[in-house]
């Protein structure tokens, strides 16, 4: 892995990290700004309100990026239609803020390219309340394409192999039998 490589996963890392709970508030932020991530939680005051559940991760292989966002959703919105156009932009929108967080931490611009279609999983938790899981796989812009290697031979078989043919020719002294067709 290069340094580059290595220096744009931390500094994705570091922008995810960036968007703990409280953030979006200037006054529990550790640098005095507000920060917007699109987040469902974001919206109202958190101590007064209901608290929403909701967070995204990050984790990296390769070239690219998984996205993974989760939230607590009540059944009305689910059947409200456009659920996963929903998010779809929740996903967008998070992008944008890990783009935006990027630059402010390195002072460089990175790209990320949807690859395929999101992957929502839907899961009930009650008669109200279910449990949305959403992966997105991202291509990192700045990260050249790793090489795809061969599969490693174990190395093993060959130790054990050598080990096998050194005593192959000999016969033990109780073996009477002539050598024939079948045996070497």
């Amino acid at each position: 892995m290069s340094n580059t490589t290595l220096e744009i996963i931390q500094g994705l890392s570091q922008a995810a990290s960036n968007a703990y709970d409280g953030a979006h508030d200037e006054r529990f932020s550790h640098d005095g700004e507000s920060r917007t991530m699109g987040l469902k939680r974001e919206e109202g005051c958190p101590i007064m309100d209901k608290r929403v559940m909701d967070g995204f991760k990050v984790r990296f292989y390769g070239d690219s990026m998984i996205l993974s966002y989760q939230a607590e959703v009540m059944l009305k919105e689910i059947y409200a239609g456009k659920f996963e156009q929903d998010i779809e932009s929740m996903l967008n929108d998070i992008k944008k803020f890990l783009q935006k967080e990027y630059r402010a931490i390195t002072g460089n611009s990175i790209t990320l390219t949807a690859k395929h279609e999101p992957n929502i999983l839907v899961q009930s938790t009650s008669r109200v309340r279910n449990w949305v899981e959403a992966q997105q796989h991202f291509k990192i812009g700045s990260i050249e394409s790793m090489p795809i290697l061969d599969p490693s031979v174990d190395s093993t078989r060959d130790v054990t192999r050598k080990f096998l043919e050194q005593f192959s020719d000999k016969k033990p002294n109780n073996d009477t039998r002539k050598k024939g067709a079948n045996q070497k």
